[in-house]
C-alpha cells in the first residue's frame, strides 16, 4: 500500500457518521448520560476524535455528519437510493446530536447538510482546499473516498491504521481514482442499492475501464466489447447496450458533488479553543475524570 508524507498542516476531513455507527455496533450498552439515556456511541465516538487528534495533531479537521439519509439529492434522482437502510432509531439519533456536541465543543468544524450527504461536504471541502494549495487527509475507510485522491491527497483508514494515496486506489480496486464513480456505476453499490449494470461485476468493470478509460467512451465503443478477451465479452456487451442509460444514472449516483455549500477557506477549518459548552457536555454524558482531562487537555483549557 503506497503511503503519502502527511504533517498536521494537512487538512483533515473526517467521514463521522461512519464511526458514530462502528461505536454504536461495538460499545456496550452500559453508558447512560445524565438522563438515563443510552450514549454508548457517543463514548465510543468520543474516544476515537481524542485518538484522532492525539495521533495527528492536526491544525486544521473538519467533521461531516450525514442528515440526508432520505433528502439527498441522490433519492430525488432515484427513489430506491438507500432505500434497503433502516432509519436510525431514536436512541442512535440522540447520539448523533451528542456527537456534533463534542466535536463543536472540542473547537472542531461540523459539516451537515440535508441535501448533501458526508462525503460530499467532503469532497467539495477537498476540492476548494487543492485550490488553495492545500493537502488533505480523508479519515474512512469508505471506498467512495478513492475518486477524490489527488497526489498530495491521501485516505486513513482509522481504526486498521492503513494509509493510501491514488497509487492505493489501483490496488484495492483495480482502477484510477478518475475512474472510481465509473467502475461503482458498471459494478454497483449493494451498501448504497446502486444495482449498476446487471451482470458486471467488479472484476469485469475494472477489465473495461482500463481497455476504454471511461464509462463514457466504453458507451460510445460499445461494439467492441464483444472482441475483447474477458469472459462473456458478447453477453457483456449486450448487456451494456440495453443498460446504457442505467449505467449513466448510476453514476451521477456514485460521483461525490463538490459543489456542495462549504466555506471555501481552511482558515474556517483551524481548530478553536472550543465553545464554552464542553464542561456542561461532559457533565450530561456522564464522563469520568480521565476523559474529561482528556478533552480539557485537547482544548487547551
Amino acid at each position: 500500500m503506497d503511503t503519502v508524507s502527511t504533517t498536521a498542516s494537512a487538512v483533515h476531513l473526517v467521514d463521522g457518521s461512519l464511526y458514530v455507527f462502528r461505536a454504536w455496533h461495538s460499545m456496550p450498552d452500559q453508558f447512560h448520560d445524565a438522563d438515563g439515556h443510552p450514549v454508548n456511541a457517543v463514548h465510543g465516538f468520543t474516544r476515537f476524535l481524542c485518538e484522532l487528534l492525539e495521533k495527528s495533531r492536526a491544525e486544521h479537521v473538519a467533521v461531516a455528519f450525514d442528515a440526508s439519509l432520505t433528502s439527498s439529492f441522490r433519492n430525488a434522482i432515484y427513489p430506491a437510493y438507500k432505500a434497503n437502510r433502516e432509519l436510525p432509531p431514536p436512541d442512535l439519533e440522540r447520539q448523533f446530536v451528542l456527537c456534533r456536541a463534542i466535536t463543536e465543543a472540542l473547537g472542531i468544524t461540523v459539516l451537515i447538510d440535508h441535501s448533501y450527504e458526508a462525503d460530499d461536504l467532503i469532497g467539495s471541502a477537498l476540492w476548494s482546499l487543492r485550490g488553495h494549495g492545500l493537502d488533505s487527509v480523508i479519515v474512512s475507510a469508505d471506498k467512495d473516498f478513492g475518486q477524490l485522491l489527488g497526489e498530495r491527497d491521501e485516505q486513513w483508514d482509522f481504526a486498521r491504521n492503513l494509509r493510501w494515496g491514488p497509487a492505493g486506489v489501483h490496488e484495492k480496486l483495480g482502477v484510477h481514482p478518475h475512474q472510481v464513480a465509473d467502475y461503482l456505476a458498471l459494478c454497483g453499490d449493494a451498501v448504497d442499492n446502486i444495482p449498476g449494470v446487471p451482470g458486471i461485476g467488479a472484476k469485469t468493470a475494472a477489465a473495461l475501464l482500463a481497455h476504454f478509460g471511461s464509462l463514457d467512451v466504453l458507451l460510445e465503443r460499445v461494439d467492441e466489447v464483444a472482441f475483447l478477451r474477458i469472459r462473456g465479452a458478447a453477453a457483456c456487451a449486450a448487456r451494456l447496450r440495453e443498460h446504457a442509460e442505467l449505467a449513466l444514472l448510476c453514476r451521477r449516483l456514485t460521483r461525490i458533488a463538490l459543489d456542495a455549500p462549504i466555506a471555501p477557506t481552511a482558515d474556517a477549518l483551524r481548530r478553536q479553543a472550543g465553545n464554552g459548552q464542553l464542561d456542561a457536555v461532559c457533565e450530561q454524558l456522564r464522563f469520568g475524570p480521565l476523559t474529561r482531562s482528556r478533552l480539557r487537555a485537547l482544548t487547551g483549557a
